[in-house]
């Protein structure tokens, strides 16, 4: 099962057992599921792990009150850094020592992110137009962002975070459906540099069936525009340069999660429909052809054996457009 292979993948972490704690927090409210979790925790207690289980009653704040909780644990202040992962993550056993050491020496680095890789990619054609939109997002948004601005949105799993920089930007909060998004800007807002590992990867899983993608995009979409309205006026007023600021407002959330959305469902959802009640209407083909074809090849090239999904990529993409602009 995945609870087994992630326990079991994160207390097989090639580091010494006497310098790091493993928490496996579990918000389940199925008590046979506890049990289950429960019994593996013990099993690595018993081969010498220092893992703790924590199981809240009292579920407020999802995640990130999860998170919240398990930071204001008294042995927090003993460690330098925390490591996340989401239930499906599995990471190779060299992984801390591939990411532990960028924080040598830079005491403004924050966060270093891995990249995600994916065991089920080629299950179905769903997880294939997925990788799609994922290898775009870890190979150019978030290498290019690292590159050149030391910041971008962190993943909510898979990466390492210094406890000082999360304590300095307040912790986790649970004001949006988005906590990662939440903590990253406030970090980036209080000066925190951010590290990319594009060669580090952390294997994980696909969501399988549409509905489980659906909602899962309903949330991306609908968290960020939560977080903006609360976080627009923190961005004016921070001490961060103009182009930062340009960055976080324009390219970071409204080109990403809003202008894109409204121009694919205005485009193919509205206008296009109409054109059919009006034969005489014409549209340029930059608008119909190019444009379109423009932006999904960009996205497909960081997968290039992605090629052959290109159609199906480009519909699919339209068709989900309703559920990211609705969100």
């Amino acid at each position: 099962m995945v609870y087994q292979q992630s326990i079991g993948a994160v207390c097989n972490l090639d580091w010494p057992r006497s310098n790091f704690l493993v928490q496996v927090l579990d918000d389940s409210d199925d008590a046979a599921t506890s049990a289950l979790i429960r019994e593996e925790v013990e099993k690595w207690q018993r081969e010498g792990v220092r893992v703790l289980y924590r199981h809240r009653v009292i579920r407020d704040g999802y995640k990130a009150g999860n998170l919240k909780s398990a930071m204001n644990c008294s042995y927090v202040k003993d460690y330098e850094f925390v490591v996340i992962f989401d239930a499906d993550f599995q990471p190779q056993e060299d992984f801390l020592k591939l990411t532990v050491p960028h924080f040598k020496g830079k005491e403004d680095v924050g966060l270093v992110q891995a990249r995600w890789s994916f065991v089920n990619k080629d299950e179905n054609l769903l997880t294939r137009l997925q990788n799609i939109n994922l290898c775009f997002h870890f190979e150019v948004e978030q290498q290019v962002n690292g590159a050149f601005l030391n910041f971008f949105g962190f993943n909510g799993t898979a990466g390492v975070w210094r406890i000082k920089a999360l304590e300095d930007s307040g912790g986790w909060m649970e004001r949006t459906t988005v906590e990662d998004m939440d903590i990253a800007v406030r970090a980036h807002l209080k000066g925190w540099k951010f590290l990319y590992l594009n060669d580090v990867e952390c294997q994980c899983e696909l969501p399988e069936s549409y509905e489980a993608y659906r909602k899962q995009q309903h949330r991306w979409h609908s968290g960020p525009m939560q977080l903006f309205r609360l976080c627009f006026v923190d961005i004016i007023k921070s001490k961060i340069g103009f182009w930062k600021k340009f960055n976080l407002i324009f390219l970071f959330f409204l080109l990403r999660k809003l202008i894109l959305p409204f121009y694919s469902f205005t485009l193919f959802c509205v206008i296009l429909p109409m054109t059919m009640f009006a034969p005489e209407a014409e549209l340029p083909a930059w608008v119909v052809c190019y444009i379109p074809a423009t932006m999904s090849l960009l996205n497909i090239l960081p997968a290039p054996k992605s090629f052959p999904f290109i159609v199906p990529y480009l519909l699919f993409e339209n068709t989900m457009s309703v559920t990211k602009f609705n969100a």
